[in-house]
């Protein structure tokens, strides 16, 4: 289980019966208690950078590195285009 909030990450090993689904085991985990931010029934997670469509349904397995997502600060298309803005002005000032 890993999880990395503004300021610090956590990772965790979560040992869960077989079977069990992937918010089973982030419940599972006591990640909650330490991140009470987070709403554990609904936070969007993935297993190895891939994000599950269903976390309630889907079964973990032996190894699985279960990532808990949380929303992004900045648009990153919006800060490309206003680093692209920014650097067009410095140039025409330049010439």
């Amino acid at each position: 289980m890993v999880y990395a909030a503004v300021d610090r990450q956590v990772l965790r090993t979560v040992s869960v019966a077989e079977g069990s689904t992937v918010r089973a085991a982030l419940l599972a985990s006591g990640i909650g208690s330490e991140f009470p931010e987070l709403d554990l029934s609904a936070c969007p997670l993935g297993i190895f950078g891939k994000v599950i469509a269903d976390a309630d349904v889907r079964p973990i397995q032996d190894g699985d590195r279960i990532e808990i997502y949380r929303p992004l600060l900045a648009d990153p298309k919006e800060v490309r285009r206003l680093r692209a803005a920014r650097a067009a002005e410095a140039k025409a000032r330049n010439q």
